[in-house]
This record gives structure tokens, sequence and C-alpha cells, in this order.
């Protein structure tokens, strides 16, 4: 029974651990057709609204072709070629949205946009990314966790950086799943007071850990994961250089990879800036799961988009 059906993905909060791993089931599934060449349309003659007002690689690729390889069609609508742009309310372009299309994905800057947009659409809406969180990202961080270590429950991984939108869904989804997470930020960086509230009330459920420090050497301590995203993000650019500073270490790197767990793998969102947040050796080494990280935003991405959107499942 599919009792996704019409929800909206604002963020991984929203969803049980039962319905997690229903998404990452299908995810899988999807995947394992797709490298088969199995054809898999279960949402043919759908259609996918992309509001882009931040722009993308991966979010727009991977949701455009993953709407393709579903059956459906996607629409890319940039801020400039919508009336969302000029000042039409987000009230009025979420209901107009909703008689033309059967879902919307919005990649956006503020958070609140994405939960008015939701209250105002009669169809699902899906968080591509807002300055607070990116759950379709860490969808596809735990697909990747378990066909890496073929479990999540008692896993620990490791953050080190800016206490931002990655790191907060990271916190969140995580612990919900039972993996340990441990958050390694300077002062002034550190996680949503908010967002970790409601990550620790996900650990008293799950039985996981939560720890939020600065010291980046006890944050990795062993790791089985360690996770970085890049310092300065989009709408950060005049502060780059000072975050530079800040962050110098909590670089990962090969002195970073020799304190956690032997065998620990390697994550980071992209894009990377090597030199800066992860080196260029680690980036590109034998324990690096970064590429499969990105290929599997295309099949967690399906896997939601078939269970949000598709009634017949």
């Amino acid at each position: 029974m599919n009792n996704l059906y019409g929800r909206h993905c604002l963020t991984l909060q929203d969803f049980s651990a039962e319905e997690m791993n229903q998404i990452l089931g299908m995810a899988a599934g999807l995947k394992d057709k797709q490298s088969k060449g199995v054809t898999h349309q279960l949402l043919a003659g759908k259609t996918l609204a992309m509001i882009f007002q931040k722009p993308s690689t991966r979010t727009r690729v991977s949701f455009e072709v993953g709407m393709w390889q579903l059956g459906g069609m996607a629409l890319f609508l940039s801020s400039q070629e919508l009336q969302m742009g000029r000042g039409e309310p987000i009230k009025d372009t979420a209901a107009v949205l909703s008689r033309y299309v059967d879902g919307i994905m919005i990649r956006t800057f503020d958070h609140e946009e994405v939960e008015e947009l939701a209250l105002h659409a009669s169809v699902p809406v899906i968080n591509g990314l807002t300055d607070l969180l990116h759950p379709c990202q860490v969808l596809a961080d735990l697909m990747t966790i378990k066909e890496r270590f073929g479990r999540l429950k008692g896993i620990k991984l490791a953050y080190l950086g800016d206490g931002n939108n990655v790191a907060h869904s990271l916190m969140l989804g995580c612990t919900k799943m039972g993996l340990d997470v441990a958050v390694g930020a300077p002062p002034g960086y550190l996680p949503n007071a908010r967002i970790e509230e409601k990550a620790r009330g996900n650990t008293l459920e799950s039985g996981s850990r939560l720890l939020i420090t600065s010291d980046p050497l006890q944050a990795v301590e062993n790791a089985d994961v360690i996770y970085t995203d890049v310092w300065a993000s989009m709408g950060q650019e005049a502060e780059k250089q000072a975050r530079r500073e800040v962050f110098s270490s909590y670089q990962v790197n090969s002195g970073i990879l020799d304190m956690a767990a032997p065998g620990a793998v390697i994550m980071h969102c992209l894009p990377a800036y090597r030199g800066e947040e992860i080196s260029s050796e680690v980036l590109d080494g034998e324990r690096s799961i970064v590429l499969e990280q990105a290929e599997n935003r295309l099949h967690a991405q399906k896997g939601l988009m078939a269970l949000l959107i598709g009634e017949n499942l």
C-alpha cells in the first residue's frame, strides 16, 4: 500500500523511518531496473514543474532525467520565467500550477517559500533545496551508505564544516534511521538549534546518538563515513575569504581520514572545491564514494517521485 501518495516532501522529519525505508526500497528497485534496461514508466503522462531560484547541476539533471525515465515530463522554470519573479504571490503560483501539473519541485533560498507553496498547492511539493534543508540530497546519501555497508542502523557519520542545510538534513534523516551523527563545526557556524532539538528527539526513538562539537577530531573518531560540504554556500560568496580562515582546520584530508574507523568512506554532496573543504587526494581516492552518491540523487528522487505522484503503486 502506498501511503505516501499525494504527500509533500519539505523535510525528512515529515516521514517515519518506515516511510523512509519505503522510499529507499523503491529507489533501489528502480535503480536495479534501470541497470537491466527494464522499462519502469510508473509516471506515464505525469508532469513535474521544476522551479529554480537557485541554479543547479545535479538537482536539475537528476529530476529531469528521472521524470523522463519514469515516463513523465519535467518542465524547467527559472525565477525569471515565472511571474513569481515579478512579484506574483506564491499562493497564486501554487494554485495555478496545481491545475497544470502533477507535482512541483522547488529549489530556492527561503524555506518559508517552500512551506507556503505546499500550503496552497493541491499537488505534491518537493523541496529541492532551501537555505535550511536539503532532504533529497540526504535520501541519496542514505541510499549510498546502505549500498556500501549493507545497513544503516549503527553506522556513524561525521560531518565537518558549516552547520548548513546539508548538515541539518543529515542530522534529521540519519537520526531517524538509526545512524549516529557527529557534527564538527566552528563556533558561530553550528547547526540551527531547532533542528538539533528535533534530531535529538529522533534519537530517543531510534536509539542513535547525536554529537555537536567544535572539535573536528572528536567528531571523526570511529566514524564510518566522513562527510563535508562547501564552506561558503550560494549567496555567501562575500564571506568566502573569511570562511576559509575560520574553517581551515576542518578540511577533510588524509590526516582526518586516518582518525576515522578502518574502512571509513568519504562523502561530499558536490560541487567540491579541492584544496578547501576537501583535498584532491581524498576526494579522488579509493575510499571516496562521492560519484556513487551523486548518481543516487537520480535513483532516490525517482523513488520519491514515484511514491508521491504515482497513485496506482
